[in-house]
C-alpha cells in the first residue's frame, strides 16, 4: 500500500470514530434532558374536626389515709381482736397488751390520791384552828405560817398525785389499741405472746379504702388544664385502667394538685379520687389514669402514620403546587386512635404524604399513587 492509500484509510477511520462518539454524546444529552420520573406515594389532606381525645398517665393507687399502728406501752400481746386483711371501723379494738401492771398503777394512783386529799383536809382544819387562835393572840405567828405552808404543800401533793393518776389511766387505755379510722387492716406483724416495746414495735398498718386516690404526674404545661378540672370547669371524663387492661367502672375527679413543681423533672403530682365500694382499687396498685376530653373548637387532624421522627423532632412531608415534597416540622397534640392532632406546623387543606416518606427527600417529585393506578 502506498502512502496515499494509507493516509486515506486513516482519515476514514478517524471519521468513523468521531461519528460514533458524537452519536453517544447526543444520546446521553437527550437522556439528561428527560424529566425524572415522579415517585408514587399515598396522600391525604389536613382536616379539621371536633376532637375527643384521651390522655394517659402512669399512676398508682394510694389511700387517702394510711398509718402504721405501733405499741404505745410495753408488754406482752394478750389478745388480737381482728383477722388479717379485715375491714375495721373507727374505734374498733385491734390489739391488747397485758393490762395487769397498768391496772395496778391506776389503783395505786387512786390510793395515793385518797391519802393526799386526806392530808390536805387535815392540814386545812389545822390552819383554821390556828387562824382562830391567832385572832386572839393565843399562838405564835410562826406556827400560823407553818400551817399555811403545810396546806399549800398538801395541795401541790394532790395535784401531783392527780397527774400520776392521769398518766396511769392513759397507759391503761393505751394497752388496748383501737382503729384510728375506718379502713382495711393489713397482715399482723406480731402474734399472741409477743413482747412489744412502746413506740418502736410495728403491729400492723391500716389504710382507708373508700374513697381512694390515684396519684400521677403531669407536665408543668398542663397545670392550667388540671386546675380547671379540679374546679369542675371542664366536661372531661376521668377513669382508670386496671393492670389487666379492664376499665375501672367508677369515674374519678381531680381533688388535689401538689403545691410545687419538681424543678428537676418539670412535673407536678396530681391526685384523683375514686369511689371504691367493692375494694377493687388497693393501695400500691399500678394503674393508668385516663383523661378523655372534647375540644371546644375544631382542631387540625391527620393520620398518625404520616408523622415520622428524626432526633426527637416530629416531621411531615407536604406536597406543594409543583407536586414536590417539603419537609415540615410539626407539634403533636392528642392521639385519637389512628389519628393525631397537629398543634402547629400545618394548615387545613394542605396535601401531605401518607405512605412512602422513607424514600423521599425534600424537593422530590411525587404523584398520587391512587390517581396513577387509575390510569
Amino acid at each position: 500500500m502506498n502512502k496515499t492509500q494509507l493516509f486515506s484509510a486513516l482519515l476514514i477511520s478517524s471519521g468513523l470514530i468521531v461519528q460514533s462518539c458524537n452519536s453517544k454524546d447526543n444520546k446521553q444529552t437527550a437522556q439528561a434532558q428527560q424529566p425524572a420520573a415522579a415517585t408514587p406515594v399515598s396522600m391525604a389532606v389536613v382536616g379539621k374536626e371536633i376532637v375527643t381525645g384521651i390522655k394517659t398517665y402512669p399512676a398508682n393507687v394510694v389511700p387517702l389515709q394510711e398509718t402504721e399502728i405501733r405499741a404505745e406501752v410495753s408488754g406482752y400481746i394478750t389478745n388480737i381482736y381482728v383477722t388479717d386483711g379485715a375491714f375495721v371501723s373507727k374505734g374498733q379494738r385491734l390489739y391488747e397488751i397485758d393490762r395487769t401492771r397498768y391496772q395496778a398503777a391506776v389503783d395505786q394512783a387512786k390510793a395515793n390520791l385518797a391519802i393526799a386529799k386526806a392530808n390536805l383536809e387535815r392540814s386545812q382544819k389545822d390552819l383554821q384552828r390556828y387562824q382562830t387562835l391567832a385572832e386572839k393572840d393565843a399562838i405564835a405567828k410562826q406556827t400560823l405560817d407553818y400551817a399555811l405552808t403545810d396546806v399549800n404543800n398538801q395541795k401541790a401533793q394532790v395535784q401531783a398525785v392527780e397527774a400520776a393518776l392521769t398518766t396511769a389511766k392513759t397507759n391503761l387505755q393505751r394497752s388496748v389499741i383501737v382503729a384510728p379510722f375506718s379502713g382495711s387492716i393489713g397482715i399482723s406483724q406480731v402474734r399472741n405472746g409477743a413482747l412489744v416495746s412502746a413506740g418502736s414495735t410495728l403491729l400492723n398498718t391500716i389504710s382507708s379504702t373508700n374513697p381512694i386516690a390515684v396519684e400521677f404526674q403531669i407536665s408543668e404545661k398542663e397545670i392550667a388544664e388540671f386546675t380547671k378540672l379540679q374546679a369542675n370547669a371542664s366536661g372531661s371524663e376521668i377513669y382508670a385502667t386496671l393492670p389487666d387492661g379492664s376499665r375501672y367502672p367508677e369515674a374519678g375527679r381531680i381533688t388535689t394538685i401538689d403545691r410545687a413543681v419538681d424543678s428537676q423533672t418539670g412535673t407536678l403530682k396530681v391526685r384523683a379520687s375514686f369511689s371504691n365500694n367493692a375494694n377493687i382499687l388497693r393501695s400500691g396498685l399500678n394503674t393508668t389514669l385516663n383523661l378523655a376530653s372534647t375540644s371546644a373548637q375544631e382542631e387540625l387532624v391527620i393520620p398518625y402514620k404520616a408523622v415520622f421522627e428524626q432526633l426527637g423532632i416530629f416531621n411531615v412531608y407536604t406536597v406543594n403546587d409543583s407536586s414536590k415534597v417539603e419537609l415540615k416540622q410539626v407539634t403533636l397534640g392528642n392521639k385519637i386512635e389512628d389519628k393525631v392532632v397537629i398543634s402547629a406546623g400545618l394548615e387545613a387543606g394542605q396535601k401531605i404524604v401518607l405512605d412512602g416518606a422513607a424514600s423521599l427527600r425534600p424537593g422530590t417529585q411525587v404523584v398520587d399513587a391512587t390517581v396513577q393506578n387509575k390510569k
